[in-house]
């Protein structure tokens, strides 16, 4: 099974977070329909595949506030030689589209940025993905003045849900610190520190690529060299289980695939969507 990440040329967000650089980002009608038709030539080509796949949608701005995305989740869920299809989101989308996906395929990485949304709205919007039977992951960057509303939302989210922390670009967690996040979420620590990389075996570029909106493929989001093209199936021939090139990796949707690390253990059957195999996260007498 080939595992392919797809970010197209969408940069666009209808949240302001400080800490992101595509906050409130406006595409032009231009740039729009230029994604849109990224988008719909892809869907195209995965639809006339003869293999399994599995896609993770990670644009740099929100997905989708736009109805191609939406459309594109309910439609590949319904492809039989797609496995599972999910996209990272802040989910200010409304949800009831969701009702026409494939279940049992489609599923969410939800991200909860406080000070963006009301606590509430955005619990709502968990509640509705349970309803639908979506599914899902929450999670929180790592910031001091998230702890709190962190715990709020681990506390009021359901026993199933698994509520995991990024740790914040350039900022440094003492021992203490990283306790009280660990304690929402147990694999806090992978997010933690950057992974040592260089010359570690990576199933990027074999069992896993990055494909952006023309169809370029690339091992991952982090390494710019070109193995080829998706539509002209140049790319196939570097497929090749190789090591990874960078000194460090520190984002999930890297170094999840790192085989240094037992994290397609952790995240059997859920890679994609950050849920554990497990809830790792719950008081093990509570476990079921």
């Amino acid at each position: 099974m080939l595992t392919i990440l797809y970010r197209g040329p969408l940069a666009s967000c209808d949240y302001d977070c400080p800490y992101c650089p595509f906050a409130k980002r406006r595409d032009t009608p231009e740039q729009l329909r230029a994604d849109r038709a990224a988008l719909e030539r892809f869907c195209a080509w995965v639809a006339g595949q003869d293999r399994d796949l599995s896609i993770l949608f990670t644009p740099w701005g929100e997905g989708l506030v736009r109805s191609w995305y939406r459309r594109a989740l309910v439609d590949l869920s319904r492809l039989p030689r797609v496995r599972r299809v999910a996209i990272q989101t802040n989910l200010s989308c409304r949800t009831g589209w969701l009702a026409d996906a494939d279940r049992d395929r489609v599923a969410l990485w939800c991200t909860y940025h406080p000070g963006q949304t009301p606590h509430d709205r955005f619990l709502t919007k968990t509640t509705e993905l349970t309803a639908l039977g979506v599914r899902f992951s929450v999670g929180v960057v790592g910031l001091p003045e998230h702890l709190e509303a962190a715990r709020r939302l681990r506390a009021e989210l359901p026993d199933s849900v698994y509520l995991w922390v990024n740790a914040a670009d350039g900022h440094e967690y003492t021992d203490a610190g990283a306790a009280a996040w660990t304690a929402i979420d147990p694999l806090f620590e992978y997010s933690r520190h950057p992974h040592r990389t260089r010359g570690r075996a990576c199933r990027t570029g074999d069992t896993v690529v990055s494909v952006d909106g023309a169809g370029t493929v690339r091992r991952c989001h982090f390494v710019p060299e070109e193995l080829g093209n998706l539509y002209d199936d140049s790319y196939r021939k570097a497929l090749r289980p190789s090591s990874c090139p960078l000194d460090l990796c520190d984002c999930h949707i890297g170094y999840v695939h790192a085989e240094q690390l037992p994290l397609y253990d952790v995240f059997a059957g859920g890679v994609l969507e950050r849920i554990p195999a497990e809830p790792i996260w719950l008081p093990l007498p509570t476990r079921r």
